[in-house]
């Protein structure tokens, strides 16, 4: 127990030679006159020097009481024989006497004080970041990558000030509605800067005249903010996530008690849905220029086309497409399998590394996911796509001699050298856009390969290993679309379940039916069917018993 600390009033009047009366004053009896002080004593410091608690200007005792066994309180966190402990709440109190703050509060005391964190020194929500970012060794560089700037480019920036234990939701509320006010300066700054690139696209390159109006539009230009991409839901979510997985770090090690990032309400981020290139979408496009969805998937027909096109050339990057198609592997797994990472005798491929592109450097690393570490089953065809893709790399390694670097990789250029994604990416789409196929991004060939797994009746399970997912359920969510043909299929096998009598269609309003006799007349005339008749479509006509009927609009 600590030593019992006192309260005393005592008012600033002074007697006839400006002497302070102190506590002496006669008006002290007065309810309203002169102020509450306390003072305890405080542990010594490590050197054994004393020292004391004091504020003043309570207005009653009992304020004043109050806040006296908030000390006595804090000071008795620690046990009577720990002085390294006691020493630690005296420094406490000592500054929060020096500051004029608040008393700490004992419960978030007494939780730092038992998990060994400063009481004296307070980290902002910045320090906490950077020391949460730095603790995360074992993170792929991609996802470092990306918390990094999370952290550097929204987070630091717009909160990093705030004492972590401080942190609440309408800081976080305010940080996205800083987020959004800034989307709407940069929509209008890249309007601006697109308007005047279209209007110095006008201007003529020829006169003097003219000269000086593209070089005045150029440097107008060039004042103008660069083009920046706005922060969409989809990266807000991920800003979210990131200080949710910091401040659950926090939380683990006893910093703090709440986590404000988990109370954040954001507009969902909707996944865009994949869509089939149809005829109909496909002559939408080619009088818009635009794509239905942002994620667009070939037919198994234009599938086969785009093969077909690179088989007629005998491009050489053929296998790596055909395998991307069937198997749904990721641009960097495809550029990153190894031959020995391929069982010729088991038909397996084994998905145990990637090539990923930072920046502009290559680097190889472990799949996306723990879960895209995975072995994918081939098929007889795509194995001997694959053996003549082996023969051929072989004979190029022949013609290249030393010259040729030997890397591994499945897929090369033809010196062996690794094949970079990005470059991948720009060579897919000039060969789509040579082969008059609409078009789709080369992480859509992905798409084609679960829509046709799916369209083909593979179990979804099957499919979410082959692609590598997590949980099947994003497979579900991702790839709701498949292919036409086995929807419509899947409507009549449903159609189907339900018994009917042949002659039980609807009749369109305004239509003539045509009829099926089992006797009479050869020639029937039909009348119009009524609209109240269509429920009933049996009946007789002149002698002839009506078996069937089929509506046929007339033509007005």
């Amino acid at each position: 127990m600590t030593a019992k600390g006192t309260t005393t009033k005592r008012c600033y009047c002074r007697d006839k030679a400006s002497k302070p009366l102190g506590s002496s004053c006669p008006k002290l009896k007065q309810r309203a006159h002169g102020v509450w002080s306390i003072r305890q004593e405080l542990p010594p410091t490590k050197d054994g020097d004393r020292r004391l608690f004091r504020r003043a200007g309570y207005d009653t005792q009992t304020e004043a009481q109050a806040d006296l066994d908030k000390v006595r309180a804090l000071l008795n966190i620690a046990d009577k024989d720990d002085k390294d402990g006691r020493a630690r709440i005296g420094d406490l109190l000592e500054s929060v006497g020096a500051t004029k703050e608040a008393i700490p509060d004992y419960d978030e005391t007494k939780r730092k004080f038992g998990t060994g964190q400063s009481l004296t020194q307070h980290m902002t929500v910045a320090e906490w970041l950077d020391l949460w970012l730095a603790g995360k060794k074992a993170l792929r560089k991609s996802g470092h990558d990306r918390y990094e700037l999370d952290i550097r480019c929204h987070l630091r920036p717009r909160i990093g000030h705030i004492r972590l234990d401080r942190l609440t939701v309408p800081h976080l509320d305010a940080m996205f509605e800083g987020i959004a006010e800034t989307n709407i300066e940069i929509t209008e700054a890249n309007t601006t800067r697109r308007a005047a690139v279209a209007e110095l696209k006008t201007i003529p390159w020829k006169g003097g005249e003219n000269r000086a109006r593209r070089k005045a539009m150029r440097e107008a230009i060039d004042a103008m903010p660069p083009f920046r991409r706005l922060t969409g839901p989809s990266t807000q979510q991920h800003i979210r996530a990131t200080l949710r997985a910091a401040l659950n770090t926090a939380i683990a090690r006893g910093s703090i008690t709440f986590n404000a990032a988990q109370h954040v309400e954001l507009v969902a981020a909707k996944r865009p849905k994949a869509m089939v290139w149809t005829d109909e979408r496909i002559a939408e496009w080619l009088r818009t220029g635009e794509k239905p969805s942002a994620v667009m998937v070939w037919t198994p027909e234009q599938a086969g086309a785009f093969l077909d096109f690179l088989a007629d050339f005998r491009h050489r990057l053929l296998p790596l497409f055909h395998l991307i198609t069937f198997r749904g592997l990721r641009r960097g797994e495809a550029c990153g399998v190894r031959w020995s990472d391929y069982n010729t005798g088991t038909g397996e491929l084994t998905v145990a590394t990637q090539l990923v592109q930072d920046g502009w450097e290559v680097v190889e690393s472990a799949p996306k996911t723990d879960s895209g570490e995975r072995i994918i089953s081939l098929d007889e065809y795509t194995v001997e796509v694959l053996e003549a893709h082996r023969t051929k790399q072989g004979a190029e390694r022949v013609e290249w001699g030393e010259a040729w670097q030997d890397t591994g990789r499945m897929f090369t250029q033809e010196n062996g050298e690794w094949i970079h994604p990005g470059w991948l990416t720009d060579q897919f789409e000039r060969l789509v856009e040579l082969s008059g196929l609409p078009p789709i991004r080369l992480h859509d060939l992905r798409h084609v390969a679960a829509s046709l797994m799916l369209a083909a009746g593979v179990d979804v399970k099957i499919v979410s290993e082959t692609l590598g997912h997590s949980d099947s359920r994003i497979t579900r969510d991702i790839y709701q679309s498949v292919m036409p043909k086995a929807a419509r299929d899947a409507a009549e096998a449903t159609a189907a379940m339900v018994p009917r009598g042949a002659v039980r269609r609807p009749v369109a309003v305004g239509a003539e039916a045509e009829v099926e006799v089992e006797s009479g007349p050869a020639n029937v005339e039909v009348a119009p069917v009524p609209a109240q008749q269509n429920e009933h479509a049996m009946g007789t006509h002149e002698g002839a018993k009506i078996i069937a009927f089929r509506p046929r609009l007339v033509r007005a």
